[in-house]
């Protein structure tokens, strides 16, 4: 039976959750939570509502409109820097191997790798594609005869990923146009629970 107003069942009807100031507390992953949470962050007065879906829950004695979009009324600091996460690696090194430049199959590559003593640090660790990875297999970049990957394997800001994030077309979904619209980021933050 098809009925012209489909009603969606409340978990699918996540939060997106913003900054005192409105930003993202992430980009990738946007920051949401669950209805449940949004809704005991709304009673315990921690966050506003800044917009609701058509979708209402009942209790014997209320009807509510589940929030889509809530603001944080306490600041929550972003960190200066992001953590350590393949997603985050990728966007530092624009989603392309640092040998060739391809964007396709990628993994990361240890430029020393762990069986020389190598670590799993941003200084270490590069956006590869699969098959200069293969190539270069437990070798150094030296010792594999290919050029070392240029200066961009560092730690970088959470500043230079909002920028990489804000070329980046992934986002998609509901909250597509809410993220691009603001201008902050800040990742590693934890949004779990209120």
């Amino acid at each position: 039976m098809y009925h012209s107003e489909i009603i969606r069942h409340p978990e699918s009807c996540p939060a997106l959750v913003l900054n005192a100031d409105y930003t993202p507390l992430s980009y990738y992953p946007l920051s949401l939570w669950p209805w449940q949470t949004a809704v005991k962050a709304m009673f315990l007065e921690r966050v506003d509502v800044v917009a609701h879906y058509d979708r209402e829950v009942h209790s014997p004695s209320l009807a509510l409109k589940l929030p889509s979009v809530i603001a944080l009324r306490q600041f929550v600091r972003p960190n200066q820097f992001p953590a350590f996460t393949r997603f985050n690696l990728f966007l530092r090194d624009r989603f392309r191997c640092v040998y060739c430049g391809s964007h396709r199959e990628l993994t990361f590559d240890h430029v020393v790798p762990r069986a020389q003593g190598g670590r799993t640090t941003w200084e270490n660790v590069a956006t590869a594609c699969a098959p200069c990875n293969l190539r270069k297999g437990g070798r150094t970049p030296h010792q594999a005869r290919t050029h070392s990957p240029p200066g961009s394997a560092r730690r970088p800001p959470s500043s230079t990923l909002r920028q990489a994030a804000v070329g980046s077309t992934d986002c998609g979904g509901h909250f597509a146009s809410t993220a691009a619209s603001t201008s902050g980021l800040s990742t590693g933050t934890n949004t779990r629970g209120v």
